[in-house]
């Protein structure tokens, strides 16, 4: 006589084993392994359930085994994230700080680095050309503001409180001369 084989707890144990690996997926990545607590318990449950409907009518269990043992696995990695989450957010409280002091770090030597530096764009379309330079050194922009308008302004600024001075002065000495006739 043959034996009849019985696939009690067969389904659930296929289920079980689908779900440990997914839990097991989403356990392993980083920061979304803790939402794999939730699949884990369902897979350690389908497993359990299937094991004892298993273990009643004499079934094959290795299905439902290897369900339960890789769901078991990845409940505990997803578990373990909690508590390497709970350490960061115990030591974040002193990160601020050094992330804002590097920040201003690289900006400054951005800054230092970008002082003195030039840009030339040079532009050719139908054999006219453009190019433009400038840069960001301020005394050769104040040099070439000089220049354009047309010289040295300080002098010029200069003559003109000098001319200002003497005309006071004119009309200071008219107005004393008038005085004293």
């Amino acid at each position: 006589m043959e034996e009849v084989k019985n696939n009690t707890g067969q389904n659930l144990g296929i289920a079980a084993l689908i779900t440990a690996v997914i839990t097991f997926v989403l356990a392993v990545i980083p920061c979304v392994g803790l939402i794999a607590i939730i699949p884990g318990i369902i897979a350690i449950v389908l497993a359990t359930v299937g094991l004892s409907q298993a273990s009643r009518n004499n079934s094959p269990r290795g299905v439902l085994i290897a369900g339960l043992i890789i769901a078991v696995i990845a409940s505990m990695i997803s578990f373990s994230q909690i508590f390497v989450a709970g350490k960061i957010a115990e030591k974040a409280g002193k990160w601020p700080n050094n992330i804002h002091n590097i920040i201003n770090d690289v900006q400054d030597n951005v800054t230092r680095e970008i002082k003195d530096g030039n840009v030339s764009i040079k532009v050719e379309s139908n054999g006219e050309k453009i190019e433009i330079n400038t840069s960001a050194n301020k005394k050769d922009q104040e040099k070439k503001l000089e220049d354009l308008e047309g010289g040295n302004t300080q002098k010029q600024d200069s003559i003109q409180k000098r001319d200002s001075i003497q005309k006071r002065e004119s009309i200071k000495k008219h107005v004393t001369v008038q005085k004293k006739k």
